[in-house]
C-alpha cells in the first residue's frame, strides 16, 4: 500500500498489505519451520538472525521447503572448514536441471521477439527439446565435466542449452552475441570447450545483425571444438557462415523430443562458469556448483523475491548478465520465465512496460539505469498500460536513487519495489527484499536470509554504519574456484586476502536503522583528504537533474600525493553546457556538501559501460593514472570501445598539462 509517493529520503513510501505479507515466501517458510518445531521468532529480522546463527539448519531446512531432492548419504550439512575451503552437503547428489524440469506441467517459457511475436513453450515441450539436445551432446562424446559454450541472445535455445548441458553433468558458459570476438575468445578459450552453440546473427533495433565473421574468429580461437550447433531463428535473414568446423542445425537437433535422462552429480560438481566483466586482465571464470547455485537461485526467488507458483517472471537481461541465470531459474520456483529477444527498449523504453502488460507479468526485474531513464522521460506506465497483474519490481545493477524510488510509486503504482545488491560472484544477493517490511526511499530493505553480511573498517573491525561489505560466514553459492586457478591463489586474492578468512566483496556499504545503502565500488570509492565519499551519493544528486543523461565520478591518486577527482557528464540534447555545470555545483553544495565538489566537470559524448551496463569507473581511473588503454579493459567487453578511447585521449591530454597534480 502506497504511504506517500513524495516521501523524503529514508521515509516510508510503501507498506505491504497484511494479507499479501501473510502469503509471502518468508512467512510460509517461517510457518514451515514452526511446523517442524523450530522456533524462529516473529518478523523478518528474527528470521534473518536465526538463519545466520544456525546456517546449517537454515540451508538444510530451506532445501526441504523448496522441494530440492538430494541423493547420496545424508550426513553433515557443512564440513566446517573455513572459507574459502568450505564444502556444503558433502556426499549428497542432485542435478540442477532435474529440479527445474522434473514433474512440472503447464507453461514454462514465454518468448517475445523484438517484433512482438510470441512463442509459448510448455514443460512437455521444454523437456523434449532439452532431452533431444542432451542426446545429441552425448553422441558427440560430451560427458561429465566437459564444457559446452554458447553465443546466444535471450531466446529459448539459451535456456535449453543450459539445461541440456546440466542434465548430463557437463559445464555451461554463455556470452551474448554483441560481444566482440576477442572478448568471447578470452572467456571461452580458457574452458577448452567441445561444443559451441551459436547464433550467426541477432536482431537489434529492427535490424538483423550478421555476426558470421565474428563467430568464425571465435571458432578459430577454440581449437578443441568438435562441432558448432547453429541457431538461426533469432535473425532468419543472416546466413550460416562457413567457419571450417563441423556443424549441425538447431532445428534438426531438437525436432524430435526426447525425455531427458539426468545424471546425478555431487552437490559441488561444476554447473556453469560465469565471467567477470573483464575490465582488467583476463576475465575471471567463476565456477559455481549444481547445489550451491540451485539453492541460492531458489532462495533469491522464493524468499527474497516472493516469486510464487504460476507467476510470470519477466527479467530484462542479456545472457551475459548474471540476472539471466536467475531468469532461467525462475521455472524452478514454479514461475513462467518471460524471455525478450532483441532490444527490450526498442523502439522506446516504454516497450518494457508494454511487454509486462502483454505477458501479464507478476514480477519484473530491471536495472536501476532503466528506472532512472523512465523517470527522465516522464513515463506513466501504470496509467498507459494494464499492469494489474504486476505485484513486484526488482531493481539491481547499480544503486537506485531516491528519485527512482519515488518515480516507481508515482509512475507505476502500488507495487513492492525490491532494490537489491549481489553479484556474479555468488549468483545471488547479499542484501535485498523483505516482503513483510516497509520500503523506505533510497534504502534496500534488509540483508538476505542466510547471508551474514556486515560492514567493516580498514582494520577489519565491524564499522558503525559505513564500511566494506564483508560476509563472515560461508554460503553454499560462493564459488567452487576460479577456472584455471589450480592452487586457489587468484581466488584468495580476489576475495579473501584483504581480510583473511572473510569475504570482501569490494562494495562500500552503509547500515542504519532505515535500511541499507550501497555506496559504490570500494576500489573506486572517492577518498579526498582522507574522507571517503560514496560515488552513489553524487550520482543520486547529479543524475536527478533533468539535463544530465548520466554521470561518472572518478577519484584517482596521481603520483605520491596528488588526487584528481573529475566528474564526467553526458547531457541530454539541447542542454546548455555551462548552465548544467552551474546547476551541478549548486545541487552538490545544497544536497551534499562542498567536499563532494569535483575538481573538474567534463562533458563527454557518453559514459562507458561494460556490456552488462556497469560504469567503467576503475578502468577510467587507471587511464587517468597513466595506464594504456589496452591494459585497462578488454575492448570487446565494453559497450563502446571508441568512447573509452576518447577517455584515454582525455587522460593523455590531462597528463601533458603543465603543473598537473
Amino acid at each position: 500500500m502506497i504511504v506517500d509517493p513524495s516521501a523524503a529520503e529514508g521515509e516510508i513510501i510503501w507498506r505491504p498489505d497484511p494479507s499479501e505479507a501473510e502469503r509471502s515466501g518468508t512467512e510460509r517458510f517461517a510457518a514451515f519451520l514452526r511446523g517442524r518445531g523450530i522456533a524462529v521468532g516473529e518478523g523478518y529480522r528474527a528470521l534473518w538472525e536465526w538463519s545466520v546463527s544456525q546456517p546449517e539448519l537454515f540451508w538444510s531446512e530451506f532445501a526441504d521447503f523448496a522441494g530440492v531432492r538430494m541423493g547420496g548419504s545424508a550426513g553433515e550439512v557443512c564440513d566446517g572448514r573455513p572459507m574459502p575451503d568450505t564444502r556444503w552437503f558433502p556426499g549428497r547428489t542432485l542435478n540442477f536441471a532435474r529440479h527445474l524440469l522434473d514433474g512440472r506441467d503447464g507453461q514454462a517459457l514465454i518468448a517475445v521477439a523484438e517484433d512482438g511475436s510470441t512463442e509459448e513453450i510448455s514443460f512437455d515441450e521444454l523437456r523434449g527439446r532439452v532431452g533431444a539436445l542432451a542426446a545429441h551432446l552425448r553422441s558427440l562424446g560430451v560427458g561429465p565435466g566437459d564444457r559446452v559454450v554458447a553465443v546466444l541472445p535471450n531466446i529459448p535455445a539459451a535456456v535449453i542449452g543450459l539445461l541440456a548441458t546440466a542434465s548430463i553433468g557437463a559445464v555451461w558458459a554463455v556470452c551474448s552475441p554483441e560481444f566482440g570476438s576477442g572478448a568471447i575468445v578470452s572467456r571461452f578459450a580458457q574452458l577448452e570447450p567441445k561444443v559451441l552453440i551459436a547464433a550467426p546473427g541477432y536482431r537489434l533495433g529492427g535490424v538483423d545483425r550478421d555476426r558470421g565473421g565474428e563467430i568464425a574468429e571465435v571458432v578459430a580461437g577454440l581449437p578443441t571444438l568438435e562441432q558448432v550447433v547453429w541457431v538461426g531463428e533469432s535473425a532468419p535473414t543472416v546466413p550460416i557462415p562457413d567457419v571450417g568446423a563441423p556443424g549441425a542445425m538447431w532445428a534438426d537437433v531438437v525436432r524430435d523430443g526426447v525425455e531427458p535422462v539426468y545424471l546425478e552429480v555431487e552437490f559441488s560438481d561444476p554447473l556453469w562458469v560465469l565471467f567477470s566483466s573483464g575490465t582488467t586482465g583476463i576475465p575471471k571464470g567463476i565456477v559455481h556448483g549444481h547445489g550451491g547455485a540451485l539453492l541460492e537461485e531458489l532462495k533469491l526467488l522464493i524468499l527474497g523475491g516472493d516469486v510464487r507458483e504460476g507467476d510470470r517472471y519477466f527479467g530484462v537481461a542479456s545472457t551475459s548478465w548474471v540476472v539471466w541465470n536467475t531468469l532461467a531459474s525462475a521455472i524452478g520456483a514454479g514461475a513462467v520465465a518471460v524471455l525478450v529477444d532483441g532490444n527490450p527498449t526498442f523502439p522506446s523504453i516504454d516497450r518494457v512496460w508494454q511487454v509486462a502488460a502483454q505477458t501479464r507479468a507478476a514480477v519484473i526485474g530491471v536495472g536501476a539505469g532503466f528506472v532512472h531513464a523512465c523517470a527522465k522521460e516522464g513515463l506513466s506506465p501504470g496509467r498507459d498500460h494494464d499492469l494489474s497483474a504486476l505485484r513486484e519490481i526488482q531493481v539491481t545493477g547499480s544503486p537506485l536513487s531516491s528519485d527512482g524510488f519515488r518515480w516507481v510509486y508515482r509512475g507505476v503504482g502500488d507495487v513492492w519495489l525490491v532494490s537489491m545488491s549481489g553479484g556474479t560472484d555468488i549468483v545471488g544477493c547479499f542484501v535485498g527484499g523483505a516482503p513483510t517490511e516497509p520500503v523506505r526511499v533510497g534504502y534496500i530493505q534488509a540483508p538476505a536470509l542466510g547471508v551474514k553480511v556486515e560492514s567493516w573498517d580498514a582494520e577489519g573491525r565491524p564499522a558503525t554504519g559505513t564500511g566494506e561489505l564483508v560476509v563472515t560466514e560461508s554460503i553454499p553459492s560462493m564459488p567452487l574456484r576460479l577456472w584455471g586457478d589450480d592452487d586457489g591463489a587468484r581466488y584468495r586474492a580476489s576475495y579473501f586476502d584483504h581480510y583473511p578468512g572473510v569475504w570482501r566483496h569490494g562494495d562500500f556499504i552503509e547500515f542504519s536503522e532505515r535500511g541499507i545503502r550501497i555506496l559504490g565500488r570500494s576500489d573506486s570509492t572517492l577518498n579526498r583528504n582522507g574522507i571517503r565519499l560514496g560515488s552513489a551519493d553524487i550520482y543520486a544528486v547529479v543524475e536527478a537533474l533533468p539535463e544530465v543523461a548520466e554521470a561518472m565520478v572518478i577519484g584517482a591518486e596521481i603520483g605520491d600525493e596528488g588526487y584528481y577527482m573529475p566528474l564526467f557528464l553526458t547531457l541530454r540534447a539541447g542542454a546548455d553546457e555551462q548552465a548544467v555545470k552551474d546547476a551541478v555545483v549548486a545541487a552538490i553544495r545544497k544536497q551534499l556538501s562542498p567536499r563532494y565538489l569535483p575538481d573538474e566537470i567534463v562533458v563527454m559524448r557518453g559514459i562507458p559501460h561494460t556490456r552488462t551496463g556497469k560504469k567503467l569507473e576503475v578502468p577510467v581511473k587507471r587511464l587517468l593514472q597513466g595506464a594504456a588503454l589496452a591494459d585497462v579493459a578488454d575492448l570487446g567487453s565494453v559497450d563502446d570501445a571508441g568512447l573509452l578511447a576518447e577517455y584515454a585521449e582525455f587522460a593523455r591530454e590531462k597528463a601533458a598539462q603543465p603543473g598537473r597534480r
